[in-house]
């Protein structure tokens, strides 16, 4: 074989081994480019799953609005619904939900001496309503009833109203109290509630913003749950040993002095 014919062959194998490390070269660009874009999708869908995660449970509150308190409401912001008389030794908040069962437990339990501690002037409730149902479960009953207990309010009927609904509160899961009518229904047990004013004001959400307003309140306050009940700003639904008796003694000795 010639000298000639023997460089031609060396400089087509030395062309053919470059073009393959330019193959190899390409190959291993291509295989970093597909598994880098792999790892930029399962990093884009990790970041939807975290921003989901983030928002579960999360309040969905309604547009609502302007906080048009419900006559006769004191407080800061006007967020509070009193019952009983102003000069009353011992306050007791209430931050309630009407979907809320531990709230109805409290109410069945606690009621009658409620009744008679603030109708014999010994005790002033504030009652805060909340709609924290609504966000863990979904829905609007824990909002419409607070609306409907806020119209009831206006009318002077509140506390007759609240033990009402209280009294037929849905189970938990069942949304029932979204129906204005079933909550203009429920105004019937109450004398001289079912007006036109009063159905108005449930109709039209009158006191929307002021229940949402109310529930950020109760957000803002870092409470645990509903009920939240607090003796002269003490927390005694936390109190396991706390009774109807016993709150009747503690507001009796504050009564006395």
């Amino acid at each position: 074989m010639s000298e000639k014919n023997r460089d031609g062959k060396r400089t087509a194998r030395e062309r053919l081994a470059v073009e393959r490390e330019k193959q190899k070269a390409a190959d291993k660009r291509r295989r970093t480019l597909i598994v880098g874009a792999s790892i930029v999708c399962v990093l884009g869908l990790a970041a939807v799953i975290g921003v989901v995660a983030a928002n579960a449970g999360k309040d969905k509150s309604t547009k609502a609005g302007p906080a048009v308190a419900p006559s006769g409401a004191q407080g800061k912001d006007s967020l509070a619904i009193p019952v009983g008389k102003d000069g009353a030794k011992s306050t007791l908040t209430v931050w309630e939900d009407f979907r809320c069962p531990a709230c109805q437990a409290f109410e069945v339990a606690y009621r009658p001496t409620l009744h008679e501690l603030t109708d014999a002037g010994k005790l002033r409730v504030e009652y805060h309503l909340v709609r924290l149902i609504d966000g863990n479960l979904g829905g609007t009953g824990s909002l419409r009833a607070a609306n409907a207990a806020a119209c009831a309010q206006d009318a002077g009927k509140f506390r007759d109203y609240h033990d009402v609904l209280f009294a037929s509160q849905p189970k938990e899961t069942d949304d029932a109290f979204a129906g204005n009518d079933k909550l203009i229904e429920l105004a019937g047990k109450v004398k001289g509630l079912d007006t036109p004013a009063f159905r108005k004001c449930v109709q039209n959400g009158t006191h929307d913003g002021w229940v949402d307003k109310s529930h950020q309140a109760f957000k803002s306050g870092g409470f645990g749950g509903t009920p939240t009940v607090l003796l002269d700003g003490k927390n005694i639904y936390e109190d396991r040993t706390m009774t109807p008796a016993k709150l009747k003694q503690r507001v009796e000795a504050a009564d006395r002095g």
